[in-house]
């Protein structure tokens, strides 16, 4: 049973891409698996999950042109865990699933000189989710040749929410919904190549490449003192930076170019109550911003059912983290109104 100070599960991953994706669906193995089968029962409405495959397929394969060792790594991940590649890119293709997903998804602060105590970046990050997804949620460090080393937390181990590299630079984010989705690389691997860049310049060229599907609100930020919301869709984009060294950002635009391309405005209500609570509690804060003064914000309940810290319902907050950029460290765990926490640092 996962309690809100059961430890997330750390495993570390080295070698190729298709090495580390195998190593990952092994250790992960019975979570895809239950992954796969509960997004089995329940297809959107009129399709089967047979139509989901065929979906899928177009996906995959402009992935494959695009970033050809992101799908090494889902073969790696399809082999350890015994699942079909195509299963588990319908899982990666949150573009053809159709039906509503909840309003509440997450909440991100970010801060740098000249806001914060030490001078240093931090970035702090809860993510919420359906209450079954808990036993799912997995923290990974890679070491892939060719790339920085990486940490990451997401799905499963191999669908990334947030991490930070090596290379002094992190994401985190969150999720919008546009309305101009197309066939191209699934934004949720676009997180993964992201991830694996060493500057910010490159990162955003990553988040903004012109054959995505979609996008999300990708929170990316460098220890050469970048922080910026890459605010996109799939036909457009929009960055924005800290304001007197800091930002917040939930799941609707903010950009006033980018409100034309959400796909239900009378539907982020929540979004709304937890962005203007972010930004109140950034805004009267009592100091410079510290770690522990943004895991007190990640704990707050203060603006009702839609809150920042959700503990109830069908969405439910199931981790959070604390990055310190400028350190190469990050504090993680489950519920941060709980003192069980975990350290990971390079």
């Amino acid at each position: 049973m996962i309690t809100p100070t059961t430890p997330i599960p750390l495993i570390r991953v080295s070698g190729s891409h298709h090495d580390t994706g195998r190593q990952i669906g092994a250790a992960c193995r019975d979570m895809l698996q239950h992954a796969v089968s509960r997004a089995r029962e329940c297809p959107p409405a009129g399709l089967t999950w047979d139509d989901m495959r065929r979906a899928a397929r177009p996906y995959l394969a402009a992935t494959r042109q695009a970033l050809p060792w992101v799908v090494e790594e889902l073969e790696g991940g399809a082999e350890g865990s015994g699942i079909d590649l195509l299963d588990l890119a319908v899982l990666a293709t949150e573009e053809i699933w159709r039906h509503p997903l909840p309003a509440e998804r997450c909440s991100d602060f970010a801060a740098g000189p000249p806001a914060t105590a030490d001078g240093g970046i931090w970035l702090a990050h809860n993510n919420d989710l359906s209450p079954a997804s808990a036993g799912q949620i997995v923290a990974v460090e890679w070491r892939v040749a060719d790339q920085p080393a990486l940490f990451t937390i997401g799905v499963g181990g191999l669908f990334i929410s947030v991490g930070y590299n090596d290379a002094g630079l992190s994401l985190t984010g969150n999720e919008v919904s546009p309305n101009d989705d197309t066939i191209g690389v699934p934004r949720l691997l676009i997180v993964r190549d992201i991830l694996a860049q060493r500057t910010a310049a490159a990162a955003i060229r990553a988040a903004t490449r012109p054959d995505r599907a979609s996008s999300y609100n990708n929170l990316i930020a460098h220890v050469d003192g970048t922080i910026v919301n890459v605010e996109g869709a799939a036909t457009d984009y929009a960055l924005l930076f800290t304001e007197n060294g800091w930002t917040v950002h939930t799941n609707h635009y903010v950009a006033p170019t980018m409100m034309q391309y959400e796909r239900d405005p009378s539907d982020i209500g929540g979004s709304l109550a937890r962005y203007r609570r972010a930004r109140e509690l950034m805004e009267t804060r009592d100091g410079p911003v510290t770690p522990a003064m943004l895991r007190r914000f990640l704990a707050d309940q203060q603006a009702g059912p839609a809150c920042l810290c959700r503990s109830d319902g069908e969405t439910q907050t199931v981790f959070w983290c604390i990055i310190g950029l400028s350190r190469g460290e990050i504090t993680f765990g489950r519920d941060p109104r709980e003192t069980a926490e975990q350290r990971f640092a390079f």
